[in-house]
């Protein structure tokens, strides 16, 4: 799954918490969410300067806010885990834990999940 791909599938599943992620899937979201929370950031302090206000990146953190949280939860299928793990994403060895999970490579083939994401592309 190449960078746009990623990004489409993100969006088209914005809701979907059922189903796989593969882990290009899931460092691609992350790596548009980064440089998007870098764009507005940049925007909002050309537009407003010295005010400390930063409308533009609220908006597009709230926007990729629950695309993310499914892409996760779908990584995290993935690799025959609940969702319910990015909940000890809250303590800080939790957050050391889930980046480990979102490392590790998918289970082979399908799991109670679904079926394997990179048999079917």
């Amino acid at each position: 799954m190449n960078f746009q791909e990623a990004v489409a599938s993100g969006f088209r599943n914005y809701s979907t918490f059922t189903g796989r992620a593969p882990r290009s899937e899931y460092w691609y979201w992350t790596l548009f969410a980064i440089l998007v929370g870098i764009a507005t950031a940049v925007l909002d302090a050309a537009l407003f300067p010295g005010i400390g206000l930063s409308p533009i990146n609220t908006i597009a953190s709230l926007a990729l806010l629950l695309p993310g949280l499914a892409v996760s939860v779908r990584r995290l299928h993935d690799i025959d885990r609940t969702g319910w793990w990015i909940l000890i994403a809250l303590t800080v060895i939790g957050m050391i834990v889930l980046l480990v999970f979102y490392c590790l490579r998918g289970t082979a083939g399908p799991n109670r999940f679904g079926a394997d994401p990179l048999e079917t592309e």
